[in-house]
C-alpha cells in the first residue's frame, strides 16, 4: 500500500465522509471511492459499511486504521524531521497571542509539551492592532485569536475556547446594582463601540448589539476614552468576560448577560500546508476541545469587578 493509499483510508476513517475527505486531501471524490475500494480487493473483504445516510468502519477497518496509525505518523515525523536538519532548523513552535490569554491555554500547551518534550515551544505577544501580521510574516506559526476570521490567506484551526460577553457600567449607573441585564433592557442607553483598532467584523462580533451612532466628523474613541465615558455613567459598553480576570483598573461593573453571548477564540495559522508541530498542536487543541471559561458572575462578586479589557 503506497503512502497517497494510507492517507486517504485514515483520512476517510477520521471523516467517515467520502466528500469531506476528498475536499481535505485536494483530490476528487471518486480517487476516494477507488483507491478505498482497490485497498478492499487487496485486502479481500470490507473496510467500511456505506449506506445512503452514513459511513463507518467495519470491524476489520477499524483494525487496519489502529494498525496503520502510528506508523504513518512515525512516518512523517521521520521525513520531517529529516527535512528540519537538512534545512538546518530546530524542532520549534511559535505560538502568537494577544495579551495574556496564555495563561488561559495553559492546559493545552501543558499537553503539548508532555506530548512533544523535545521541541522548542516559544509564545509571542501579538499586537491587537496588527493581530495577523506575525502570522503573514512567519514570526509566529500559529495564533489565538479572537473568532471569526475572514483573511483569505489564513485559516482556522480547532476552536480553543469561548468566554461570555458581558456587559459594563459605571458604579453610579442605574443598571449597576442589577444582578443582570437582558438586551431588551439596553434599548434606551447609548452603546459605545469596543474602542479597540479591530477589523469590522471583529468589532461586530464583541457587540451583540449594534453601537449607538456616532458623529462621523469626531474621530473615533479609543478603548480608553470609552471606559472613561463609561465610568461617568454616560453610556455602556460590552466586554469580553475575561478582562475580568486581567484588568483591574477602573470604576466600573460587569454585568452577565440573560441571552448569554459569547465571543470564541480559535487557532488559526496560515493558508499554506502547515508544518508538523502546527498539526501537532492543533491536534492537541482538538483532543482537548475548547477549553471551559466559565465565569463567577454571581451577585457575591459583582461588587470587586472593576473595569474593562
Amino acid at each position: 500500500m503506497e503512502l497517497r493509499e494510507i492517507e486517504i483510508f485514515l483520512t476517510l476513517a477520521e471523516e467517515l465522509h467520502f466528500g469531506r475527505t476528498a475536499e481535505r486531501l485536494h483530490i476528487s471524490t471518486p480517487r476516494v471511492s477507488q483507491t478505498i475500494a482497490k485497498q478492499e480487493r487487496r485486502i479481500g473483504a470490507p473496510l467500511f459499511e456505506r449506506t445512503s445516510r452514513k459511513v463507518t468502519l467495519t470491524p476489520l477497518g477499524e483494525q487496519l486504521r489502529d494498525d496503520l496509525q502510528a506508523g504513518y505518523r512515525r512516518i512523517l515525523e521521520g521525513m520531517e524531521s529529516a527535512a528540519n536538519t537538512a534545512r538546518g532548523g530546530p524542532d520549534t513552535l511559535t505560538l502568537g497571542v494577544l495579551g495574556p490569554m496564555w495563561q488561559d491555554l495553559a492546559p493545552m500547551t501543558a499537553l503539548f509539551r508532555t506530548r512533544h518534550p523535545h521541541v522548542e515551544f516559544r509564545v509571542r505577544e501579538i499586537r491587537i492592532d496588527d493581530p495577523f501580521g506575525p502570522l503573514r510574516s512567519g514570526d509566529v506559526d500559529v495564533a489565538l485569536v479572537a473568532l471569526p476570521v475572514r483573511e483569505p490567506d489564513l485559516r482556522v484551526g480547532p476552536p480553543a475556547f469561548t468566554e461570555p460577553i458581558v456587559l459594563v457600567v459605571g458604579r453610579t449607573h442605574e443598571l449597576a446594582d442589577r444582578s443582570s441585564v437582558s438586551l431588551a433592557d439596553l434599548g434606551g442607553y447609548q452603546i459605545l463601540p469596543s474602542g479597540l483598532p479591530i477589523p469590522d467584523y471583529w468589532e461586530e462580533s464583541f457587540s451583540p448589539l449594534a453601537s449607538s451612532p456616532r458623529d462621523t466628523s469626531a474621530p473615533a474613541p479609543t478603548r480608553e476614552e470609552v471606559l472613561w465615558t463609561v465610568t461617568t455613567g454616560a453610556a455602556v459598553a460590552f466586554a469580553c468576560g475575561q478582562g475580568i480576570k486581567y484588568y483591574d483598573r477602573g470604576d466600573a461593573v460587569y454585568l452577565p448577560i440573560d441571552e448569554g453571548p459569547t465571543l470564541s477564540w480559535g487557532l488559526v495559522h496560515r493558508a499554506e500546508p502547515v508544518g508538523r508541530w502546527v498539526a501537532e498542536f492543533a491536534r492537541v487543541a482538538t483532543d482537548l476541545g475548547p477549553i471551559d471559561l466559565t465565569l463567577d458572575l454571581d451577585p457575591s462578586t459583582l461588587h470587586r469587578l472593576r473595569s474593562v479589557s
